[in-house]
């Protein structure tokens, strides 16, 4: 079961600052789902198992503590790590950070850059080590912008733009994929993002 984990489309593979956030997630949020399940499963066992004790707890005391502070601590704080997480994909409005529209069509995605080069087609040029932003939008319907080793998805609207920020970590190939239901082609509308090395040239052609 772990080795399903380091597919090249898994989430708890993260090659970026926003994909490891996403893991790290989670990775809290199944514990707290053990701890919540654990409590429940314990509350309900525990007059089983003391059945008729004189130190059983009141039902009271049950109700308020387990029933109502303990989920609600363990879900406020699921829910501050939700939100910092959110925090890290969205756009920080940089002046100098590297954009790329990302424009989707049934059943491909073209790639333009701000520096003149040609557009690309399913490939994805970017430098490593670099934050990024993708502009994402859509010619017919709508799609979804994904790369799971490098952060969360974003839905391509016809009309609208939609901002992701990404970091690609190391030099590399990673896969993409659209993730909305878009047609027959679905299955087949996936991409590759190239990350180069600092310095290299990034190449006008997959």
């Amino acid at each position: 079961m772990l080795a399903g984990c380091d597919t090249p489309l898994s989430t708890l593979a993260p090659a970026g600052d926003s994909a490891n956030a996403i893991a790290i997630l989670w990775w809290a949020m199944l514990i707290g789902s053990v701890v919540i399940f654990c409590g429940v499963l314990g509350a309900a066992l525990y007059p089983l198992i003391r059945r008729g004790s004189a130190a059983a707890p009141s039902e009271k005391g049950m109700l308020i503590g387990g029933g109502l502070v303990f989920p609600s601590v363990v879900l406020m704080a699921l829910l501050i790590a939700a939100l910092l997480v959110g925090d890290r994909l969205s756009p920080r409005g940089e002046p100098d950070v590297l954009t790329v529209e990302a424009v989707a069509e049934q059943w491909a995605w073209t790639f333009h850059y701000p520096d003149g080069r040609a557009p690309t087609e399913n490939v994805l040029h970017v430098p490593a080590g670099v934050p990024f932003e993708v502009h994402v939008s859509s010619r017919d319907v709508i799609h979804s912008f994904w790369l799971p080793r490098l952060g969360g998805k974003i839905d391509a609207i016809p009309g609208q733009v939609n901002v992701i920020r990404l970091q690609a970590a190391e030099p590399g190939v990673y896969r993409g994929q659209c993730a909305e239901f878009c047609g027959v082609g679905h299955a087949a509308m996936t991409f590759t993002l190239q990350a180069h090395a600092p310095g290299s040239p990034l190449g006008d052609a997959p």
